[in-house]
């Protein structure tokens, strides 16, 4: 019938397996044939444009004195780099133009290195040097542009204005103050990337280099300094202490130092002040008072912030004084407000003070003194 095949061929043609009467095994169907079609891949890329910005502030000064050097003469900024690109301001006294004969000056911004269809967004400012904010603002920045960002062609290319200002107006007004002008001036370079999909996601934990550190501490290995402090003994290690403090380098490092140191006693400083020390140069942050102390009351917490801030003062320890500083702000108190003014002078805490003299002068704290 139509729909048979036809195999053309006698009997030596034919596979052995049909010769012998067996049936032919069906071929195995290829994979393609059989699985469901693979989903289409789908990506996505996005092109972004924006301007990269700077800024440069131009004094000219002796502007009388710039007068008269001619038409198409020019004074020059020094040159500014925005967006890869040298630029300049140029100041023409005189102005740009020949046809209007001195009447005007001019102002331009300069490609001045190297570059071909630099696009770039400009805004040039004459300052209003009265105080009165009345600048003369030329700008393409926050508005529509028709035809978009300037186009510069080469390297002299120039945008600006011919006709920026009246001379003889320019030289009455309050731009031109003590013979000076001012001049601000922005450019914005165009600049395009594309941005592919990341294709990757890598975590990054927090560093924990203070707990490491903390850890020498907290194990006491390789300790090669021991501190004695109203009885009790403190290991520690030089290498640690010399980073954290320049006092302690001078100390253990210094043209002065003993070889052969191996316990030195601080005066005049109490144990857990300076364990609390120990701890801010070994973790760089504050410890538990209530662990370090076993009271929890803001009094005692006050107290030993007043000892650390006097302690991080004599170690030259600049952070743990200001944070010090800050609990001590934070805690003012009736009971507390004398000696922390007092040690606020003592040890040049300017803010603490005047945090200090500002609660002593509240007119509830003043009753019955």
């Amino acid at each position: 019938m139509g729909a048979g095949r036809v195999c053309r061929g006698g009997p030596s043609s034919s596979p052995a397996g049909a010769a012998a009467g067996r049936p032919f095994l069906p071929l195995a169907a290829s994979s393609s044939s059989v699985s469901p079609s693979s989903a289409p891949s789908e990506t996505a890329s996005t092109s972004v444009t924006k301007t990269v910005n700077g800024s440069h502030h131009f004094k000219i000064a002796g502007y009388s004195l710039s007068k008269g050097i001619g038409v198409g003469k020019y004074i020059a900024s020094e040159s500014f780099s925005v967006g890869g690109f040298d630029w300049a301001i140029y100041f023409y006294p005189d102005g740009k133009s020949a046809e209007d004969g001195a009447a005007y000056v001019s102002l331009f911004i300069a490609l001045a290195s190297e570059g071909t269809d630099v696009r770039a967004l400009f805004e040039l400012t004459l300052v209003d040097q009265s105080g009165k904010g009345q600048d003369k603002v030329h700008t393409h920045f926050g508005r529509s542009l028709e035809s978009g960002p300037y186009t510069l062609k080469y390297r002299g290319s120039m945008w600006g204005y011919k006709r920026f200002f009246k001379r003889s107006a320019l030289e009455t007004s309050d731009y031109l103050k003590d013979d000076c002008l001012l001049v601000n001036c922005t450019v914005g370079v165009v600049q395009s990337h594309t941005e592919g999909p990341k294709i990757y996601t890598i975590p990054v934990p927090p560093s924990n280099m203070a707990q490491h550190i903390g850890q020498l501490l907290t194990c006491g290995k390789r300790t090669d300094i021991t501190f004695e402090v109203d009885g009790e003994m403190f290991p520690a290690h030089k290498v640690i202490l010399s980073a954290r403090s320049p006092v302690f380098r001078a100390q253990l490092f210094g043209p002065m130092k003993d070889k052969n140191m191996k316990c030195i006693k601080i005066e005049d400083m109490e144990a857990p002040v300076f364990k609390a020390l120990l701890h801010f140069m070994y973790w760089d942050e504050l410890p538990d008072i209530e662990e370090l102390t076993g009271v929890n009351t803001t009094w005692v917490s006050t107290l030993m912030a007043q000892h650390l801030l006097a302690a991080a003062d004599r170690y030259a320890l600049e952070r743990l004084k200001l944070l010090c500083e800050l609990k001590l702000c934070e805690d003012v108190a009736i009971n507390t407000v004398a000696n922390t003014l007092a040690l606020a002078e003592q040890h040049h805490c300017y803010q603490l003070k005047t945090v200090c003299l500002k609660f002593v002068a509240l007119p509830e704290n003043l009753k019955g003194k």
